[in-house]
């Protein structure tokens, strides 16, 4: 080999210990071929731990930090969103427990009443004051009037007025008209008309026939969106149906 190769070759040498080598012009070697091999060797810079110091990571801010110091940082994050999530977890667990423990106190109540008034009023006061809700209203579809204090009406009547909260056999919730929301809640509130309207869940009592429905509301128009569940109220509804026939043989 001549003197002038091996000073040329000791150049290049020199030259690639103080510049930056681009990878993406090297033959067989680019961003894609590093990542993978770090991919398939998971356990690389454990068993080269110099190459810690040599690998920086820019922030935003332009300032580098090192390898370990950005996953430090990105653990970091990480178990703050898992906390969070966990908390959200937890928050809903509980609060799903105590619906189910008010749920539960209000099917045995309901299965105790001996009337269809006894039934009104297990649902109307549990719901005010168990569930802490505003409004409660069970209404009746039906010819014959009331023998008790619930709310009988025609099916013909109720379509009149809500009748585009009747369109199916599943709940619904949201924000409900000021005429709406006087006739779901307002006879529950002794005569009461409303200043406005509010939100409310309302949950039809159907077994192929409309029977009537169950409704809960809040004078907030945000409080019941169409986007919350109605997993108890449904189940709420299936007891009611369960219990009206018999309870409107035995009459009040």
């Amino acid at each position: 080999m001549s003197a002038s190769k091996d000073k040329a070759g000791a150049a290049a040498v020199a030259g690639s210990k103080n510049q930056r080598v681009d990878v993406t012009g090297s033959p067989g070697l680019n961003d894609e071929a590093v990542r993978e091999f770090l991919m398939n060797n998971g356990d690389f810079l454990q068993r080269n731990p110099d190459l810690l110091d040599h690998l920086h990571v820019s922030h935003a801010s332009g300032s580098a930090v090192s390898l370990v110091e950005k996953q430090v940082s990105v653990l970091r994050e990480r178990n703050v969103d898992l906390r969070h999530r966990l908390k959200a977890l937890t928050t809903n667990a509980r609060e799903n427990d105590k619906l189910f423990e008010q749920t539960r106190a209000l099917v045995v109540r309901m299965l105790e009443a001996d009337s269809v008034t006894g039934l009104h009023r297990a649902f109307t006061e549990s719901m005010q004051n168990g569930f802490e809700v505003e409004f409660a209203s069970m209404i009746l579809f039906g010819t014959e009037p009331a023998d008790g204090d619930y709310r009988v009406t025609s099916l013909e009547d109720a379509r009149a007025h809500i009748g585009a909260l009747l369109s199916g056999r599943k709940a619904m919730c949201g924000a409900l008209r000021k005429e709406e929301f006087d006739y779901l809640f307002a006879q529950g509130s002794k005569g009461h008309h409303f200043q406005q309207g509010g939100s409310a869940a309302i949950m039809p009592l159907t077994d192929g026939a409309q029977l009537g429905l169950i409704a809960v509301g809040s004078a907030d128009a945000g409080r019941y969106t169409s986007d919350m569940g109605v997993l108890f109220l449904s189940h709420i509804a299936e007891v009611i149906l369960r219990l009206l026939p018999r309870l409107a043989r035995t009459g009040d």
